[in-house]
Order: C-alpha cells, then structure tokens, then sequence
C-alpha cells in the first residue's frame, strides 16, 4: 500500500459519485415562527469519508507540515483563492504542494460552503488525486 492509497483510493469512487448538492429552504418564510435556514451543501458520505481521511492522512504524516498549506502554496508561486487553485498547471508540483492543494480546498470549505463541491465539479480535486497517484 502506498503512502498516499487513503487519498488516491477515492479516485474511481469519486468520478462515479454524485458529490453533494446544496439545499435551500423552500419551505420557510421568514418569519420569527419559520424562519429561512441558510443554504449549505449536503455532501455525498464518500465526500464526507473523503474529507475525514485528508485530516487523518495530515495527522498521520506531519512530515508533510499540511497545517502550513497556505505557506507550501505560497512557496510555491500559488496565491490567490479557489479559481486560482483550481487552475493551476500541476506538472511540476511535488508531493506536499499537491497536498496543500486538497488540503486548501479542504479548509476553505470552513468559511466557504460549496468549495469542495466546486473543486469536485470543475475537475481539480479530481487532478489533484490524479497527479497524486503519479507521484505515488
């Protein structure tokens, strides 16, 4: 097994996953009685076992120092948000800077809802698992 298998694993089950959805309240109106929920994304449970097993692979490996992922980006000429990250030319990307890649994308996920969802669906969390597994 390599040292990346719980990340990379998620590849073929991802590409045939629904990933998640956002909810919106329809059925409140306002009111003091009913008021109107936020809007969040629901996640898939093989998104939800997905973003688990980031935090346990950055637990289980912090020689990879994934708690300083804006820093490795930074470090390596990544700034910027989500669109930023997503477009990025992952070629010459070692094994930590793909890391803080999904580890960013994670974490934006906090302050951001839908980033994740939005990685999945525009490609680039897929190209990060991808670039991983050839780094494998």
């Amino acid at each position: 097994m390599s040292q990346f298998e719980i990340l990379t694993k998620y590849i073929p089950l991802l590409q045939e996953d629904r990933i998640g959805e956002w909810v919106i309240d329809q059925e409140n109106d306002g009111t003091a009685e009913r008021p109107i929920q936020m809007p969040f994304v629901h996640y898939s449970e093989t998104v939800r076992h997905f973003i688990e097993d980031v935090y346990t692979f950055a637990e289980q490996h912090q020689e990879m120092e994934l708690t300083r992922y804006r820093e490795i980006l930074k470090e390596n000429g990544i700034e910027g948000g989500l669109n930023d990250i997503e477009n990025v030319e992952l070629s010459n990307l070692n094994e930590q800077c793909v890391l803080a890649l999904i580890m960013g994308v994670v974490r934006t996920e906090r302050f951001c809802d839908g980033a994740i969802l939005s990685s999945f669906k525009s490609g680039a969390m897929l190209k990060y698992l991808e670039r991983l597994d050839c780094l494998e």
